[in-house]
């Protein structure tokens, strides 16, 4: 048994590479082979939100405070909440992150496929972002 005490691995600034606005990432976490899965503690500040983004063997989210938003490319923005768990499928483009007004945390799981978990693409853009659930409900 391994035990990864909390604040033995210091908080990290997300990189502007694959975040937009300000969020903190601790506790990142990885099995050892031949153990795949992996994840980290992910912290959103209002407005703040992932880049497009696939997991080759998907990824397992789970609010644990806030309110957030996600999106499978092509389909709606959901608005998820503390207790929420979100399942994104393999290779199913997506994004999450906080809303405009309300900070989001949320555990990320996801296993590696050859070493790797995750496929970086661009930044959502502001007016994908910002036409989220309360707003698409205005659109209709």
């Amino acid at each position: 048994m391994k035990i990864q005490r909390n604040g033995a691995i210091p908080s990290r600034k997300g990189p502007a590479e694959t975040f937009t606005g300000t969020v903190h990432i601790d506790s990142p976490f990885q099995a050892d082979a031949p153990g795949r899965a992996g994840g980290a503690i992910v912290t959103f500040e209002p407005g703040a939100r992932t880049h497009w983004h696939t997991h080759p063997l998907g990824q397992t989210l789970i609010v644990t405070s806030g309110v957030g938003w996600t999106q499978c490319e092509g389909g709606p923005i959901e608005e998820i909440r503390t207790g929420d768990v979100i399942w994104c499928p393999c290779q199913h483009r997506h994004w999450h992150g906080a809303t405009p007004t309300m900070a989001m945390t949320h555990i990320a799981i996801a296993e590696a496929l050859d070493g790797k978990a995750v496929d970086w693409m661009e930044p959502v853009t502001d007016a994908q972002y910002v036409v989220g659930p309360a707003q698409m409900r205005n659109l209709r």
